[in-house]
């Protein structure tokens, strides 16, 4: 507290040097927080509104807030603060895993999840229990594979003559290897218009991140702009990008046709029971999968 007024160069009262001490120790609550009283439901509801509002949540970030709030629902529908202490964390994850059938991985996302609205509603007053702050089980893990194109397959797939009958397939080959070579995430390509585009390269907000980026254009990434320059899209965008679902669907059956099918092992864990998958790498690529590839590719050339 000290060395914030001394950069700000002002020399405290005994009240200010108090009222910065209870702030930053969150000992006094504004007063219509103290007062306020309100149940689990409810302040989920408005736990999902201000982080929405402040955080700018995209819509898939909602759609998985929302299921979190069904998750909650399902395992007790007359749920308490007090509820989640030590056993009653347990409980849930437990659930998790048993009835709703989740991987380690997922259950620990959905942990943090758990934690971040009790540590919010905590600072709000809703919530006096604390017991979420210490709490850290011990669960079996292994970090997820990351499927990403090798230069080989990015030209095999590149280079790949479409049958006749899958004509539809070639745009959303165009799209996806146009995030293999300039590392966009689907949600920038689907929004990218003709103004973002400049000579040598392209300017845009992030929808995730709202980070502003100037990214290089190579002949790859240009050729395909250059492709698409005279036809019209519908609110002026550059590139023929239809939804993330139905690309998905699209981009392994390209793959899966281009022979992008080399044998991919990964491990989870479902509780203390090891599982071992053997898939073929054109079911596990995705729209996604153009960034990792940008991004890999990148750090191997340094």
């Amino acid at each position: 507290i000290f060395k914030a007024f001394e950069i700000k160069n002002i020399i405290p009262t005994p009240d200010l040097l108090k009222q910065e001490f209870n702030v930053l120790n969150k000992q006094k609550l504004p007063d219509s927080i103290k007062k306020s009283k309100i149940d689990f439901k409810k302040a989920f509801e408005e736990f999902n509104s201000e982080n929405g509002r402040h955080n700018n949540w995209t819509k898939s970030t909602f759609q998985k807030f929302e299921s979190v709030k069904v998750h909650l629902s399902d395992f007790k529908s007359d749920l308490t603060f007090d509820y989640f202490d030590e056993k009653g964390i347990n409980n849930y994850l437990l659930f998790l895993r048993d009835t709703k059938k989740m991987r380690n991985s997922t259950i620990i996302k959905q942990l943090g999840f758990l934690k971040w609205f009790l540590r919010w509603a905590h600072e709000r007053g809703y919530n006096q229990n604390e017991t979420y702050q210490k709490f850290k089980p011990k669960i079996k893990n292994v970090p997820k594979k990351v499927i990403f194109l090798t230069t080989e397959e990015l030209k095999k797939l590149r280079e790949f003559q479409i049958p006749e009958g899958k004509q539809h397939l070639e745009r959303v080959r165009d799209v996806f290897l146009f995030c293999c070579y300039t590392g966009q995430r689907y949600s920038d390509v689907y929004n990218l218009k003709r103004s973002n585009v400049k000579k040598d390269h392209i300017e845009i907000t992030t929808v995730k991140t709202s980070d502003s980026l100037f990214i290089d254009l190579n002949n790859n990434s240009r050729a395909i702009l250059k492709k698409y320059e005279n036809v019209n899209f519908e609110g002026d965008k550059v590139l023929p990008v239809i939804s993330n679902q139905k690309m998905n669907d699209y981009i392994k059956d390209l793959a899966e046709l281009a022979g992008i099918d080399e044998p991919v092992h990964e491990t989870h864990f479902v509780g203390s029971k090891r599982v071992e998958t053997v898939s073929p790498k054109y079911s596990l690529i995705g729209t996604h999968a153009g960034r990792r590839t940008f991004i890999c590719y990148a750090l191997s050339v340094g």
